[in-house]
């Protein structure tokens, strides 16, 4: 057996690889109607209903940091992060099921904190937790959710909708998840070099971090914009593609684009920034848009409409017109405040095996 190791492809290499694995099981199960390769499965169990599934793993070290993290606002943020795959099917979330590998360290109180905030992120959203699994971990605490959710037929939305000519629509700010993600470690290594140097790190040594609370929320407390999916069942919109932002804007625009077989060009100038994420990005010497671009962890909802639609979500002040699809030979572009195109290929979000 030859040795390639898994950096050599990337994290999304190794899905394709996976799904072609996979394919040969699909027709086992004609009710899938879609399998890997979107932000959900989709089953059909009925002739009313089409059922969304999708899993979503949060592990220590890699997607959170216990030093910075809260265990209450980590359980609530790993129920967001499903939700928002649910919504970017247009879906709406049921039920959960909850796997945790935990360590030998962690106390029965670490865990029920962490289960209050899970409580209340499924109360918020309207779903059940209904069950999971539990085991021992020799290193960092794992969560693993299931999440199940419900569309229509008629409602149902895939990434591989989009066609030339429609407009690239967002919803919220972008970028503000990493400015909150920069802070905290910058919190992290002023504690770190405090013990290193015993020295004692008190609310006096710490920066005051209250200006910085919208950022820092982004990060630690994502909401998935289940209000969205209510507003386009509401108004009968059916957006023509949908991808939740969990990359960054330049990666998670790219899936959506290979999905659909388009190009794209989206506007720098209208790309939704807070000013507090241009603050921050100043303050640390870092680029705002690059952080939009490829930070990820925003969890808003990237999605295609016809521009004919567009009077139907003009009034809606959460979402931003940021461009529009074209032809898949023009690739995926940017045009800076200069007018200069820049190619997005080249600009890529977070990749779990990434070189």
């Amino acid at each position: 057996m030859s040795y390639t190791a898994i950096s050599g492809i990337g994290e999304f290499g190794l899905i394709d690889k996976i799904a072609t694995l996979a394919n040969s099981t699909l027709p086992a199960v004609p009710e899938l109607l879609t399998g890997i390769g979107d932000d959900c499965a989709v089953f059909q169990p009925s002739a009313e209903l089409l059922q969304v599934a999708t899993t979503d793993m949060l592990a220590d070290q890699v997607h959170f940091d216990l030093l910075t993290t809260p265990l209450k606002h980590l359980g609530s943020k790993a129920i967001s992060v499903n939700v928002s795959d649910i919504c970017a099917m247009n879906a709406l979330p049921r039920y959960a099921l909850i796997s945790l590998a935990i360590p030998a360290s962690f106390s029965i109180a670490m865990i029920e904190e962490l289960y209050q905030g899970m409580s209340h992120a499924a109360r918020e959203y309207g779903l059940a937790i209904a069950g999971g699994d539990t085991s021992s971990s020799r290193s960092g605490l794992v969560i693993a959710i299931s999440m199940m959710g419900e569309v229509s037929r008629e409602q149902l939305v895939h990434r591989s909708g989009a066609k030339p000519g429609e407009l690239l629509c967002i919803t919220g700010a972008l970028g503000g998840a990493t400015a909150g993600l920069k802070l905290l470690m910058r919190e992290k290594e002023i504690m770190l070099n405090h013990i290193e140097n015993n020295e004692s790190y008190s609310r006096s040594a710490m920066a005051d971090l209250k200006e910085y609370s919208e950022s820092i929320q982004q990060q630690l407390l994502p909401l998935a914009r289940l209000d969205i999916v209510r507003f386009f069942h509401a108004h009968h919109i059916r957006p023509t593609s949908m991808i939740d932002i969990s990359d960054g804007l330049s990666s998670d625009l790219q899936h959506l684009c290979r999905r659909s077989k388009i190009g794209a060009m989206i506007q720098e100038a209208r790309i939704p920034i807070l000013g507090s994420t241009r603050r921050i990005a100043d303050e640390l010497q870092d680029d705002a848009l690059t952080w939009a671009l490829t930070g990820g962890e925003d969890y808003q909802l990237l999605f295609t409409i016809p521009k004919e639609e567009y009077p139907a979500i003009a009034d809606n002040k959460t979402i931003a017109v940021i461009g529009e699809t074209t032809d898949v030979e023009e690739g995926v572009q940017l045009s800076d405040i200069y007018g200069m195109k820049i190619d997005l290929s080249s600009i890529r979000g977070f990749d779990h095996f990434s070189s």
